[in-house]
């Protein structure tokens, strides 16, 4: 895989994915980035993550963007979409392949949660399972020659460790909470863990910010990122989510949080902008907001790191 790119100038990515309407929480996240990388001369680069083919929704793409530039976001180059250069998840599989890191794997979710002792436990909305190194196949192939199998990526004992710019020190034991993840899909596509580490090392992305969910995410994807031989490593800036008054995060079960909604109710951008910054720690009350004040008083020190609440009245208070 070629080396990605020198830079001076750091690079962030706004990487939404078109499986439906964005909504309040998505709202808190890349409101955060941009703000981030405006204050801190960070280039943008847009790159829709378009893979998950089954969830992809015809129009989403352009209503997203457009959702984006209604919130008064721009970037710096881009948009970019994953679904046009597969080639280079190839041969990324390929050069893991060489040096024997990943297998074909043809087991259901069934078969492997009946051989796990030890299910995959943390966000209440996730649904892995540790993946038992007994079940690796006895000899594991050097090609990647099966692109409508199901890959898994072989995951050594020992703790991957790095500093969270909001959360601090991290460490994962990838083996003992996950064991072997998948990097290709049955659909003839990469996984997001592989894609998102393909893409962000070519496109030369030094500062990824994103929801706390995909915490040991960035330990998979360090683990990608030294196997492939990528020098470069990113630093990481994980968020808090946006969950409902039941700590589930924001979905259809706590009604209809998308931000277009709002936009059809005539709720002006800037009591969007407002309430991330209320649940930020920016302001004390709920209070309209511009994204240029947005940016003047943002600070990671008064973000939270417990998760956020969206209320009953916090909606309300958007429909008044």
């Amino acid at each position: 895989m070629r080396e990605p790119k020198k830079t001076i100038q750091p690079i962030t990515r706004l990487a939404p994915s078109p499986t439906g309407a964005l909504h309040l929480g998505n709202a808190l996240s890349f409101v955060t980035n941009w703000a981030l990388a405006r204050k801190r001369n960070w280039h943008i680069a847009l790159r829709i993550e378009n893979l998950d083919t089954p969830r992809i929704k015809p129009g989403v793409i352009d209503q997203t963007i457009a959702t984006l530039e209604w919130l008064g976001l721009d970037w710096d180059s881009g948009p970019t979409t994953q679904s046009n250069a597969l080639e280079r998840y190839q041969q990324a599989m390929e050069t893991l392949a060489e040096q024997g890191q990943i297998y074909p794997c043809a087991l259901t979710r069934t078969q492997i949660e009946a051989a796990s002792s030890a299910p995959h436990t943390g966000d209440p909305d996730a649904h892995e399972t540790r993946f038992d190194p007994a079940l690796r196949p006895g000899v594991i192939p050097k090609r990647f020659d099966d692109m409508g199998t199901n890959w898994r990526f072989v995951v050594e004992p020992g703790a991957v460790e790095f500093r969270d710019i909001h959360y601090g020190v991290q460490s994962f034991d990838l083996a003992e909470t996950l064991g072997d993840f998948v990097v290709w899909t049955k659909r003839a596509a990469p996984s997001y863990q592989l894609a998102v580490v393909v893409d962000d090392a070519l496109a030369g992305v030094t500062q990824i910010v994103r929801g706390n969910d995909l915490l040991d995410s960035a330990a998979r994807q360090l683990r990608l990122y030294r196997a492939l031989g990528i020098e470069d490593e990113p630093t990481y800036t994980h968020l808090p989510l946006v969950r409902g008054p039941d700590g589930r995060r924001l979905a259809k079960r706590h009604g209809d949080t998308r931000i277009d909604t709002y936009t059809q109710l005539g709720t002006p951008r800037e009591r969007i902008i407002g309430l991330v910054a209320f649940l930020s720690g920016i302001i004390k009350e709920r209070a309209p907001m511009s994204i240029g004040e947005f940016v003047d008083r943002f600070s990671l020190d008064t973000l939270p790191r417990d998760d956020l609440v969206f209320t009953p009245e916090d909606d309300a208070w958007l429909r008044s």
